[in-house]
């Protein structure tokens, strides 16, 4: 009797149709439960934590990140070229900040002088340097500062039109989220090439930031670990930026404010993932006082530009609602990496360094020798890699290009407008920054004169010791 109502064996395209449809469904499902939490900032909108209150540039360190924001009208961006040049920078009484700048890459001229050459086109002032890679130009995003010191979040490269439109032009940049203008379908991301660049998204290794306050002033912001690309997205979000674009990743992250942040040999091992042979930068940002103001209203065209919130009929919001979902699901997948496959690819290939590193669990893997290094510097990291050099041998001190670093930028026509500015504040002092005095403001201060500002001056950082032979 049991044999007969015993029920027969399911087919076997069955079993495999089960696991088939039931393996994704608990992989995504499974994701969904371990993503993090979203910040409440983000489900509440994006509100303006803080008030500049007339404050042209302010430096605002906090236990997450080190951040400054400050109003392009009063404060201009400028090249400060040359291979090593932080400790310089530091003690620049000039100067207010220095930044990451974006991508570059190397070439060698026929005559065998070496230069280097933005991903991205740049123009500040009346001076253009022009990406060689004119489809990487095209192919990223942009920060534009228009001479009336309003500024835009785009994609794509210098045009003839952007030049005259703009005072200022930061391109080879890469999108994290743009809320008021939506990336072109020719636009492509940071490392979107190979599925091994990809993975690069997913690991806790982005640190810059550069992103458009609701206020229309500029914010530059560094996190102090290593931040998935879900979480930096998620950073953005609370500190309320319209739209945030990022350098680069990790191994060339410059954050300096002189006389109050440094770079030391710390920082260098930090983002290199604790090797001592720290990737090295051609060029950074650097942050002065306008001699002449820019005139006009920060917040012209931010509203425009911005799209209606919410979605409009059922296939808008299908999409919205699938976008969170894949968000979600790649937060998932972020946290799995973090906390699941990260620590296991720790224990086979472990950062290495000299002791001095930064302490940290979350430290992003090392970064191996990029192409867009001087080839002196090349030369020596293959050595230390083939270990030729003998065990307590100090290696020969390197020749690096300082004044010659970037390629001789292209001049345009000066604008008659600022032409007539600069000719009429010729000889005048420039304009002080800040209220003094101020809590929060960081003026431009003087290593050499501390008690003439009264802003108490850290000490000058450590240079960076010698790279540890192999």
């Amino acid at each position: 009797m049991d044999t007969l109502t015993r029920r027969p064996p399911r087919p076997l395209w069955q079993i495999k149709r089960a696991w088939l449809i039931g393996l994704p469904v608990g992989m995504l499902t499974f994701l969904l439960a371990i993503a993090p939490p979203i910040p409440e900032a983000q489900r509440a909108g994006a509100p303006l934590l803080t008030r500049a209150d007339g404050q042209p540039f302010r430096y605002l360190p906090d236990n997450d990140t080190y951040a400054l924001d400050f109003d392009p009208r009063q404060v201009q961006i400028d090249l400060f070229e040359g291979w090593d040049r932080e400790q310089e920078a530091y003690a620049d009484p000039g100067a207010l900040a220095f930044v990451s700048g974006p991508m570059y890459e190397r070439h060698v001229e026929a005559g065998g002088r070496e230069i280097t050459v933005p991903l991205g086109d740049l123009k500040f002032g009346d001076r253009v340097w022009r990406g060689r890679n004119r489809t990487a130009a095209r192919q990223r995003a942009y920060v534009g500062i228009r001479h009336d010191g309003g500024v835009e979040f785009g994609y794509g490269e210098l045009t003839p039109e952007r030049a005259r439109r703009f005072e200022s032009f930061i391109g080879g940049l890469h999108s994290i989220y743009n809320d008021l203008e939506p990336p072109p379908p020719d636009y492509r991301g940071a490392y979107s090439i190979s599925m091994g660049q990809q993975i690069r998204y997913f690991l806790p290794r982005i640190r810059m930031l550069i992103g458009l306050r609701p206020d229309g002033r500029m914010e530059v912001l560094m996190s102090r670990d290593g931040l998935t690309l879900e979480q930096t997205r998620a950073l953005a979000r609370s500190r309320g930026l319209r739209a945030a674009y990022m350098p680069d990743h990790a191994s060339k992250s410059r954050f300096i404010v002189p006389g109050a942040k440094g770079f030391s040999d710390a920082d260098a091992n930090w983002i290199s993932g604790g090797a001592t042979s720290f990737v090295h930068v051609p060029y950074m940002l650097r942050l002065s006082r306008r001699a002449v103001p820019l005139q006009g209203s920060l917040l012209a065209g931010l509203a425009v530009s911005g799209g209606p919130a919410g979605c409009g009929n059922p296939f808008q919001c299908g999409q919205t609602l699938g976008g969170q979902v894949v968000d979600r699901i790649l937060a998932g997948l972020n946290r799995l990496i973090e906390q699941g496959v990260e620590p296991v690819a720790r224990l086979i290939w472990a950062p290495r360094g000299n002791g001095n590193q930064r302490p940290s669990q979350r430290a992003p893997f090392r970064e191996p020798p990029i192409s867009a290094d001087p080839l002196a510097l090349q030369a020596r990291q293959q050595q230390e890699i083939e270990g030729t050099l003998a065990a307590g041998e100090a290696p020969a001190p390197l020749e690096l290009p300082a004044d010659n670093a970037l390629a001789a930028p292209e001049m345009l026509p000066a604008d008659p407008a600022s032409t007539d500015r600069e000719a009429a504040t010729a000889g005048n002092e420039t304009p002080a920054v800040g209220p003094p005095g101020a809590a929060t403001a960081m003026p431009a201060v003087s290593p050499a004169a501390p008690a003439a500002t009264g802003v108490p001056l850290a000490p000058l950082p450590p240079p960076l010791p010698p790279p540890t032979p192999n």
